[in-house]
């Protein structure tokens, strides 16, 4: 029905126009808060705070130090299937209990083969540990860094420089025995045999205490890393998918910046009738329509926003979309009903906007600006008047929609894109330090918010949470005033 007066639009708000409204609390400490949240009914996060899957923000490097803290990556599709794929192996072959396809090289290798077999799977410099195995996968020896120090001669078969007497375990052993076999012996690698001799893993010193180092990591049932990537809604959007299953990926993501669409929503049905065992996100949406059809459609998770980043100019531009804190609550009454957990994406400047989009019902929440400052996102550091910056591009820019296309295209990038409006920009932001510089000031803003509304979880939080609107004045009486700030 075509509106006709203005008494029937409705007034949406933004995380500014709100505050979350102090309960009595029960909450002696915020260390004693659980901020833990779903992002899929059977992956839950111990930090819900997520890096944005935009091109300057979440690579390998980001999604590794963001599942170590709890979270997890969500790796764009900006890059050839090759280099995605690349990508959420290298997160998940980074940390593991059980490293089931350990590097080997034959028994027939020389010592140039190993320089070779690293340049040809572009693995990092460090890597130096091979399993030598024959012709039936039966173990040999093992080449380490050790065994190398000393050799110079290219043509120097393998087998007369590794070591051949080895301490060797089954398959099934646990981390502690392992622990204590490596101890014990004074190795730092122990590889796991068949019955029949043929290699089965390899267990290294260096992944078990990294398990102790990160205990709040986010890891699958085989002790590896989690990771999500996107994927597209058009060309090789099933192509790609494919490739992300056979490499692991945990979840996968439908990246459109329309998600209540029937692209969206047959992109959906068709990964979810081919890999119904894997999650999917999809989004973005700003209403509970949307947020209906995609349930029905099978979205295991949803994403909520519709231009709130602060590089995506969508609401400028096109004239569409919903501010957030209103999507956000909306979304989320919607998604009750169907059991699926909601993620705010976007409008996040703050800890207090992260506690009142909790508050108002979201299960995660991504964030894209906050982390591309960060030292582990791929965006380019620049050096600016002695300060240092990082460059941030929102997913529908002008460059990154060059950069996308002229891949594509197998074009230079300087030839350019013709009939494309932007719906996003690019700018540098200040540079933030790591990553965990960033989840430990968020995490300790949204534990005190959840203290403030008197909740101890997210359950509670969104049982408990009440708001109250605010006005302009309100919004500056917020901020420090009056005063000269030092």
């Amino acid at each position: 029905m075509p509106i006709t007066n203005t008494s029937d639009i409705p007034l949406a708000l933004s995380y500014d126009d709100v505050l979350i409204v102090p309960n009595r609390s029960p909450v002696k400490s915020r260390k004693d808060v659980d901020i833990s949240g779903r992002l899929t009914k059977d992956i839950i996060l111990k930090v819900p705070i997520i890096p944005a899957n935009m091109a300057s923000v979440c690579e390998k490097e980001m999604a590794i130090a963001m599942a170590r803290l709890g979270s997890i990556g969500l790796i764009h599709r900006f890059m050839t299937i090759e280099e995605e794929v690349e990508h959420v192996q290298a997160v998940k072959r980074i940390e593991q209990f059980v490293i089931e396809e350990p590097y080997s090289l034959p028994d027939t290798a020389k010592l140039k083969h190993i320089e070779e077999f690293k340049q040809k799977h572009g693995l990092l410099e460090e890597v130096g540990s091979f399993l030598i195995v024959d012709s039936s996968r039966k173990l040999r020896g093992i080449v380490t860094h050790r065994d190398l120090q000393l050799e110079q001669d290219p043509e120097k078969p393998l087998t007369k420089i590794m070591t051949s007497k080895l301490v060797t375990a089954s398959p099934e052993i646990n981390m502690e025995e392992a622990m204590k076999l490596m101890t014990s012996h004074k190795i730092e690698k122990l590889p796991l045999l068949n019955d029949d001799g043929t290699v089965a893993g390899l267990i290294t010193m260096r992944d078990i205490l990294q398990s102790t180092q990160f205990p709040d990591a986010s890891k699958d049932k085989q002790g590896k890393l989690l990771v999500g990537a996107s994927i597209g809604v058009m060309g090789d959007y099933l192509e790609r998918a494919e490739a992300l299953v056979k490499a692991g990926v945990d979840i996968l993501v439908i990246d459109i910046a329309h998600g209540h669409s029937d692209l969206a929503i047959n992109t959906l049905r068709a990964v979810k009738q081919k890999w119904p065992a894997i999650p999917v996100m999809v989004g973005n949406v700003a209403t509970a329509e949307a947020v209906k059809d995609l349930a029905m459609a099978g979205a295991d998770c949803i994403k909520v926003g519709v231009g709130p980043g602060s590089a995506c100019t969508t609401r400028i531009v096109v004239g569409a979309g919903v501010p957030q804190f209103t999507a956000v609550l909306e979304c989320v009454a919607e998604a009750k009903s169907h059991g699926i957990p909601i993620n705010a994406d976007g409008g996040i400047e703050n800890s207090g906007n992260a506690a009142k989009a909790f508050a108002a019902g979201a299960d995660t929440i991504l964030c894209g600006n906050l982390f591309a400052g960060c030292e582990e996102s791929p965006g380019k550091l620049i050096t600016k008047h002695g300060k240092r910056f990082k460059l941030y591009r929102g997913s529908a820019s002008i460059s990154n929609n060059m950069i996308r296309k002229a891949r594509a295209e197998g074009r230079k990038l300087e030839e350019g894109v013709d009939g494309y409006t932007a719906e996003g920009v690019e700018s540098v932001i200040p540079f933030r330090g790591s990553a965990q510089d960033v989840v430990n000031s968020l995490v300790g803003g949204i534990r005190s918010g959840m203290s403030y509304a008197g909740a101890r979880n997210l359950k509670e939080l969104h049982e408990k949470a009440r708001f109250v609107r605010i006005t302009d004045k309100g919004l500056k009486e917020s901020h420090p005033h009056d005063l000269t700030v030092i």
